[in-house]
């Protein structure tokens, strides 16, 4: 198998946080490196965990949650991927010399290709 995609959860509600690590609890190539609950611990368990793709939660699809920007700013080398319960829509934020995002269907599919694809090109330029 190849390299494991790690995956840190930290949407509100639990609900939320507890439907996306059932949705991945499957998928052989993706390991839960930990769930937050509280957005205080969320810098800290990114720097603890260490993950490839951090989950959120997004309120407005038109506007980049504020946690993106340090986010991103600390840990470039993470993916963000916001998703919205209320408009049935996500969103992934990376940063290369500036935050970019594109609108990604809210499907389990589109999601999982979304992080196999970055994994694929991480173990590519490792």
């Amino acid at each position: 198998m190849g390299r494991q995609i790690r995956v840190l959860v930290a949407n509100r509600p639990k609900l939320m946080r507890e439907i996306i690590i059932e949705t991945f609890a499957d998928q052989p190539d993706i390991t839960i490196v930990g769930e937050v609950a509280d957005d205080v611990e969320l810098i800290g368990r990114v720097k603890e965990t260490q993950p490839d793709f951090l989950f959120i939660a997004m309120d407005d699809p038109n506007e980049r949650p504020a946690v993106c920007d340090t986010v991103l700013r600390l840990y470039p080398e993470v993916s963000i991927i916001a998703v919205s319960a209320h408009t049935n829509s996500s969103v992934r934020y990376w940063a290369s010399f500036s935050i970019h995002s594109d609108v990604i269907e809210a499907s389990e599919e589109a999601i999982l290709g979304v992080m196999r694809q970055k994994a694929s090109l991480a173990g590519e330029v490792s």
